[in-house]
């Protein structure tokens, strides 16, 4: 059955402002074709690729952004609407920025599951680029944040999730029956030296661990 996420009828003719965009609403309308009509699906990318121009400095990269976040968008509804199966624990860790503390959570958790917890990360102010002090000390314990970026906090991605840590943001994050809520306080790393930004790393590792047990998923 196909699923309309809000029951409007997208207008006809959409304009893109980009070329790529149509190309990829082409493909994700096939990728998720019997579960979300092509309306749903080109309002999706357009509002994705809206939300990333918003803090873009170099638009080399919104493309690939762009796809990136409608996909996993568009499979976070998809999930929460039991149109595709769940493998697993859905995680989703929020701060404002999304450039430090939930991208360092949400890589620790991914390397630390095994890829047994599926996560999602995203910023209730999101920040035009990774804090590079968060990327230099990951980097330092072998993990890769190339492929990382901040992004917008969307309803969708709440509605997906099972558990959802938040960290400094406030009363941001929507609140769903159902969910299992967690607030770390955790110091910003914002401004802060390579050394404090290194003790965060290790809080917030600790931290991941704890949630790990907790869903009884073993870190590695």
């Amino acid at each position: 059955m196909t699923i309309d996420a809000t029951g409007r009828r997208a207008q006809p003719e959409l304009a893109y402002p980009e070329q790529y965009l149509r190309r990829l609403a082409d493909e994700l309308a096939a990728k998720f074709a019997g579960i979300f009509n092509r309306e749903t699906v080109e309002r999706y990318v357009l509002e994705s690729y809206a939300a990333l121009l918003r803090t873009a400095t170099v638009k080399a990269h919104l493309a690939t952004r762009t796809i990136h976040f409608a996909t996993e968008r568009l499979t976070a509804l998809a999930q929460a609407k039991g149109a595709l199966p769940v493998t697993g624990p859905e995680v989703l860790f929020v701060c404002e920025q999304n450039s430090g503390r939930s991208q360092m959570a949400a890589v620790l958790t991914e390397a630390l599951s095994g890829g047994r917890i599926h996560v999602r990360s995203a910023g209730s102010m999101p920040a035009h680029e990774l804090n590079p002090a968060v990327v230099e000390v990951m980097t330092e314990v072998g993990l890769d944040m190339s492929r990382e970026f901040p992004k917008p906090l969307t309803d969708d991605v709440v509605q997906a999730a099972d558990v959802v840590v938040t960290m400094g943001c406030g009363d941001a994050c929507p609140i769903y029956p159902g969910k299992r809520y967690q607030d770390w306080e955790l110091k910003d790393p914002n401004g802060q030296s390579i050394e404090t930004v290194r003790q965060i790393r290790t809080e917030v590792e600790q931290r991941v661990r704890e949630l790990l047990e907790s869903l009884e998923v073993t870190p590695a």
